[in-house]
């Protein structure tokens, strides 16, 4: 039986609390001395008063979690990718080894968009490649070009804010 909302419980690590939250896995619980906790559906734990509801166990995080999960993969949409906060108002300047021809000089921000384009539209392509009706073996030798092209990229994730968003190569996905 899984707890409703409002359910009393005495755990022996946390002490006494209530059921604020049910999740497939978890219960949030609100314990008297310890705050707010996430115990596992399964943990050893008395049940002082049970509440017996109709509970949803998916709860919105799970729920928008999974609708952009399928966005991200079915649609062109491209998601927030916050450059790192160090080149935020940066310019780069590329200046060519001859002296007599002028540099290039535009905001980092622009820079950074166009690599994150480029990101999203390898992604977009590797699905399209996994969801083609290619054979197994063409399938894996573009995907080990994706990787190999990732690979050349990850010099540009110094630019990054959040590591999860980063290029990643053929050796860090081993």
């Amino acid at each position: 039986m899984i707890l409703g909302i409002g359910s009393r419980i005495k755990h022996p690590k946390h002490g006494l609390g209530v059921v604020t939250n049910v999740t497939s896995k978890m219960y949030w619980v609100t314990f008297i001395d310890n705050g707010l906790e996430t115990i596992d559906i399964d943990d050893e734990f008395e049940v002082i008063e049970g509440v017996e509801d109709e509970v949803d166990t998916v709860s919105f995080y799970e729920v928008e979690k999974t609708l952009k999960d399928l966005l991200k993969r079915y649609s062109d949409i491209s998601e927030i990718v916050p450059m790192a906060d160090k080149w935020k108002g940066g310019n780069l300047i590329m200046q060519p080894g001859d002296q007599n021809l002028a540099s290039k000089e535009l905001p980092i921000e622009k820079f950074f968009h166009k690599i994150v384009m480029v990101r999203d539209r390898i992604r977009v392509m590797e699905q399209k490649i996994n969801s083609s009706n290619l054979d197994d073996q063409d399938k894996i030798d573009l995907q080990q070009y994706i990787t190999r092209i990732y690979g050349s990229l990850t010099t540009f994730n110094v630019f990054f804010k959040n590591k999860s968003q980063q290029f990643v190569g053929a050796s860090a996905k081993k």
